[in-house]
């Protein structure tokens, strides 16, 4: 069995600079790294520097080079890693260069010099992290935050502004989850189709390769990783258009859940949705052109302040022309703290509740059509469970998100587990669901 690398560690400056090497030493010993008391027994060493005056400046710079000196791999970490210029004028070797608080930039420069070595029987948390969904999907989460400002939503205000995680520690995270077993990875985010919007776009090094944090980067790189790859929460931004080719190419899922929550220009302003563009349906056409396997999932709100018939009329065609695959309805209700409570025009509850009727009609009817059109394909399907007395196997195609869409009923009693990847053809759907049997 292969031994954990061994992490040197130097810590200088204030407390808060020791609460910050004891979250980065708590990730890497999570993560199955070791501790080396000496420079000659580490692996690397990392040197969490204070700048706050000259004299500190110059005692960290001396660590630096007695680091380098006694072990030579050297990752520098904290308040002087803002004079990146300063350092690697004195020391050009450093190898990585982060400031205070950047957890996951230290981690992922240990992960570079040092790569974890997992070992289940003494790990106290397995590689990939503890987990509340089955081992065979996992949820990716890219970012916190948002910078939207939705006249009927309060997350900014819980959650604060856009918060991008790097390229690299994302990656990293997706690549732990797959070599653990898992087989699709759902992105998820606040506005995942604004990721590293907040950073400017910024690189960073996976297995020593500059990856930009864009979401296309993003997309192409997970779909690198060998499992199915299903983006939630993107806006429809210009920019997600190339990502239609990608979907297209088999590179991930051609699959996207989109919260548009209307199609009136005059409510979705209203709403201060963005991307409100009245191309929006344009727009969604030409994505089924570029990828016609495509599926749709999205939200609508029905009865927001001042929506007329002429307004929910727009939303109806909408859903029916664009060919929403999948749907979900929600009544307008007020929340204390929106700028929405300011909105005249309030709907009655009964014509709420009647809208939302006829728009979960009209897509429980969108809904199965689309799946008729799947009859009579091969599909790949991922079996999410198997109920052996029934001789039934319940499944996912490219087409379903878990808890949320529909799945593949398939009668057979062939010796298959949770997790497996197999081939099916469709024989049947109803409004929601497709049914299947085994490929032979």
């Amino acid at each position: 069995m292969n031994k954990a690398p061994k992490i040197g560690l130097v810590s200088l400056g204030c407390p808060k600079a020791l609460v910050d090497s004891e979250r980065i030493i708590t990730t890497l010993r999570a993560q199955g790294y070791a501790f080396s008391p000496d420079y000659q027994g580490a692996d690397a060493v990392i040197v969490n520097t204070c700048g706050f005056i000259d004299s500190a400046k110059a005692e960290s710079l001396e660590a630096i080079g007695e680091a380098i000196k006694e072990n030579g791999k050297v990752i520098v970490t904290g308040c002087l890693g803002i004079e990146e210029d300063l350092i690697r004028s004195v020391h050009p070797s450093v190898l990585a260069i982060s400031g205070a608080h950047q957890y996951e930039e230290v981690v992922n420069a240990v992960h570079e010099v040092a790569p974890p070595v997992a070992n289940p029987f003494a790990d106290l948390v397995p590689e990939q992290g503890l987990k509340l969904t089955p081992r065979h999907y996992s949820y990716l989460k890219i970012s916190e935050g948002c910078n939207n400002r939705c006249s009927f939503c309060i997350i900014p205000d819980i959650r604060g502004d856009l918060v991008s995680r790097p390229v690299a520690s994302v990656l990293y995270e997706a690549e732990r989850l797959v070599r653990a077993g898992t087989k699709e990875l759902l992105v998820i985010s606040q506005d995942t189709s604004a990721y590293g919007l907040d950073i400017k776009y910024a690189k960073s090094k996976f297995h020593g390769r500059e990856v930009e944090a864009k979401f296309l980067s993003l997309s192409k790189e997970l779909g690198k990783l060998g499992a199915w790859v299903r983006l939630h929460y993107v806006y429809p931004y210009p920019h997600v258009d190339a990502v239609l080719e990608l979907m297209n190419d088999g590179i991930i899922l051609p699959y996207l859940d989109i919260p548009f929550q209307h199609a009136s220009p005059k409510i979705l302003k209203s709403m201060r949705r963005p991307a409100n563009q009245e191309k929006t349906l344009e727009r969604v056409l030409s994505w089924r052109k570029t990828c016609p396997d495509l599926a749709i999932r999205s939200t609508f709100i029905v009865g927001f302040p001042g929506e007329s018939e002429e307004d929910f009329e727009m939303l109806l065609d909408f859903v029916k022309e664009g060919k929403i695959d999948r749907a979900g309805c929600f009544e307008y209700e007020p929340v204390a703290g929106a700028k929405s409570l300011d909105i005249e025009g309030a709907i009655a509850d009964e014509l709420k509740a009647e809208r939302f009727e006829r728009l979960m009609q009209l897509a429980q009817s969108v809904s199965a059509e689309q799946l008729k059109t799947r009859i009579g394909r091969t599909i790949e399907v991922l079996i999410d469970e198997v109920d052996e007395q029934q001789e039934q196997i319940i499944a996912r195609s490219k087409w379903d998100a878990p808890d949320v869409d529909g799945v593949v009923i398939i009668d057979s009693n062939e010796k298959v587990k949770v997790g497996d990847i197999i081939k099916v053809k469709i024989t049947g759907s109803n409004e929601y669901d497709l049914f299947a049997e085994i490929d032979k």
